[in-house]
Parts: structure tokens; sequence; C-alpha cells
């Protein structure tokens, strides 16, 4: 496979941008070798600057259901930027696209755009603390929120790929009132409430994790977080930033039958662009500046590119036969690759809900950050390299998730199957 260009690229990025890229996964540090250089994408599949091909699993990490360059989320876009790329002043499609997402998720009865799934963790968190007049909050040890000082403790995504789950520069005032618990575990989440009685503002939670690897929540814990923060006074906020409008159109939480008193979005919601979002209850939005006293403010918040392109995307969504598609592809999917590591031997575990999947190469399922750090990382790497080279793009980290569009076809599920067996092969 050509990778030369790729490899000037790269050489030319790392002497002015840190590590030569702008988010630390993309580096392949994880994985070995050369981070590919994309030129262009069309529907599931990606195009490096060397001309080679790929089928598409990790989607702009998750934002493009719909596929590379779908036609009615370009030309929205098109027509959009035709009467400017941004005002600073609000426009009829952030009330429209608001609208369409409280219909979807009705525990969101007020929301507040903002640029990207850190801010909206980070807004979230301030204003369950003005709310609650509490300053301690709860996360789960490999869920990542973003990259807000408070938040990275015991961090999943990039921070757990490259060993550092917690970051030089964040102080220890700042990590002070975060306190963590294994995720999937319902009963340590009420312990820590209770040896911290009436000081924890709230309870950060990915309803399904896909910042350690893909991994599903036990069946009643996302119920016993909201039945332990109600008892105790505190908020639940549901961080679907990564599952909102993809596992269902009602995100997670309707999967789950669970009602949070905030939710984080982003990725679908703008279609591809930066965008980010968080709402909930009225009486708790209506803390926010200008109507309360909870300062939060950006310039190119609903910014009308990232809300015509999020409004084309979840209009087609909102077709229940989009889901049902998508579903049974990634069914095909994941049937094909749990029969391929059967035969193979390799000890490894595949699982999925809708569209999100991911791969472990571990002896037993993984439900935490402890199951999922037995993970043979070195199996991975080798698997990821053989799946490239035979034109498979996955995300170059054995503890990030993968994800499906639309746009994949049966013929690319069944190449991936048979890309599947021969790296498998090569372990």
């Amino acid at each position: 496979m050509r990778t030369k260009s790729s490899e000037a690229l790269y050489a030319s990025a790392a002497r002015l941008i840190p590590g030569g890229v702008n988010s630390p996964v993309r580096a392949f540090r994880a994985v070995g070798g050369t981070p590919r250089f994309i030129a262009r994408g069309e529907g599931a599949h990606v195009f490096d600057v060397d001309g080679n091909e790929y089928v598409d699993y990790v989607l702009s990490w998750g934002p493009l259901i719909l596929g590379h360059a779908h036609p009615a989320v370009v030309e929205a876009i098109a027509n959009a930027a035709l009467s400017g790329t941004s005002f600073g002043a609000p426009t009829g499609a952030e009330t429209e696209l608001a609208a369409a997402i409280s219909r979807a998720m009705p525990s969101i009865q007020m929301i507040r755009f903002v640029n990207s799934g850190t801010e909206a963790c980070m807004s979230a968190i301030r204003l369950a603390r003005a709310f609650t007049g509490r300053e301690k909050i709860i996360k789960c040890a490999g869920c990542y929120h973003g990259h807000a000082d408070s938040l990275l403790v015991q961090a999943g995504s990039g921070a757990l790929t490259l060993g550092t789950p917690s970051s030089p520069g964040v102080t220890r005032g700042a990590a002070a009132d975060t306190l963590v618990a294994p995720y999937n575990d319902a009963a340590a989440v009420e312990s820590v409430l209770k040896a911290n009685p009436g000081q924890v503002a709230c309870v950060i939670i990915e309803p399904i994790a896909g910042n350690m690897g893909f991994v599903r929540p036990k069946p009643g814990y996302l119920e016993a977080l909201h039945a332990a923060t109600w008892a105790a006074g505190a908020l639940l906020i549901a961080d679907e930033v990564m599952t909102g409008f993809r596992v269902a159109y009602g995100g997670a939480q309707s999967l789950y039958d669970f009602q949070p008193d905030l939710t984080c979005l982003g990725k679908v919601i703008g279609g591809g662009l930066p965008v980010g979002a968080f709402g909930g209850r009225r009486d708790v939005m209506e803390r926010l500046a200008p109507v309360g006293d909870v300062y939060q403010a950006g310039t190119l918040s609903g910014n009308p590119l990232a809300m015509a392109a999020g409004l084309a995307q979840v209009r087609i969504l909102s077709d229940g036969d989009t889901y049902a598609a998508i579903d049974a592809r990634g069914e095909a999917l994941v049937r094909g690759l749990r029969d391929a590591i059967e035969r193979s031997g390799v000890s490894a575990h595949v699982d999925r809900i809708g569209s999100m999947w991911g791969l472990f190469f571990t002896r037993e399922p993984v439900v935490d950050l402890a199951t999922a750090q037995t993970a043979d990382v070195e199996a991975f790497a080798k698997f990821f390299r053989a799946m490239l080279d035979r034109g498979v793009y996955l995300a170059p980290s054995q503890f990030e998730a993968a994800f499906l569009s639309t746009a994949h076809s049966p013929a690319d599920v069944e190449a991936t199957i048979e890309a599947a067996r021969a790296a498998l092969a090569v372990l």
C-alpha cells in the first residue's frame, strides 16, 4: 500500500503541529505506522492522499451517520454559506434544530448550543453546581467528557490510549472535587454519594461508554443511577455526545428508558461540522444567563452552517426506517466478525448497539475500565495494521468505539468480514 505522500505530509506537520496532529489519537502512536492523510470521503469510504481507498468505520469519530458528503447535508451547508458563514446573532435555524432535538428527547425542555462536546459537558457541570449549590461531581473511570480540567481524572479516549489518564497542567484544586467510581457499578456511585452527603452536584455518565472502547451498560444500571442521584439531591447528566441520535433517534435515554436532568450532545447534530449542545429541565436551564446568573457564552455558538447541516441530518433520521436499515447492517457485521473470531481461535469480543460497535482483544467481555485494560493492545495494533492494509479504516486505538453509517453497503460489510478473517490469521 502506498504511503509516501502521507509520510511526507506527516513529516511537514510534525515541524509545525505538536505530534503532527490536532488531536492526539490521530497520530497512530498506539498502533504504529504513519497516519493516513485523508483527501476526500464519499459515502462509507475515504481516500487518502496516496490514492488508497478504505471502508471507513471512524466516520469523523461518529457524526457522519449518513456517511461522507451526503448530498442533502452538503446542499444544506452550501445554501447556508451563500447567506453568510457567521453572524454572532440569532437565526431561525437554531430554534428549528432545538425543537427537533426536544421532540426526539423529551427530557430536553430547553437547550443551549455550543461548539464542542467538551464545552457542552463543562458548561453542564457548571450549571449543575450552581443549581444545587454543591461543588463535587462524580464521573466514571474510563469515561471521557472532554478535556476540561476537572474531567481529566481517570479519563478515557486519547488520554487512556496515551497512558495519561490524568494530565499535567491540571491543578490539584481542579481535580479535588472530582470523585470517581467504576463504570457499570451503581452501588459504588451510591456509596460515593453517601460518603459525601449534600456535597455532590451531579453524576456525569456516558450511557453507553465509547471512550474506553465500546462498553454497554448492565441491565438496570442507568435506572439505578437516576434513582440514586434523585435521592441524594444531585443531578444526573447524560453525556450523549457520542450516542445521541446515533444509537437511536432519541439517544441512549430512549433505549434504556431513563430521564436525565441534563443531556450533553454533539457529533450527529452538527452533520460533520463543529457543534455541541446541553439541555434538560426547564428549571435548571433557566439559571443560564441572560435569564439567570450562570454565565456561558460563545461567539460561534449556533453557527448557521452547523445548524443547517444538523437540521438536514436530523430530518433524514426522523424516518424510522433509517435506523431499522442501519441496525440490520450492524447485526450482519457483528455476526460475521464473531464467526471470524471463533474460527480463528483468537481471544476477542465484539459487541454492538445500533450503529455503534467495538472489538476488544480480551479473554472476557469488557464491562468497565479494569476489564478494558486487560486488552492485548499489541494484538489490536497488529489487527489494525492488517485491516488497514486490506482497505478497512478503524480507529487507531483499542480504546475507541467504531461506527456504521447508512452508506455502508452489504458489500462493504462482507469486505470487512473477509478482511477480518485474513487479519485474524496474521495473529
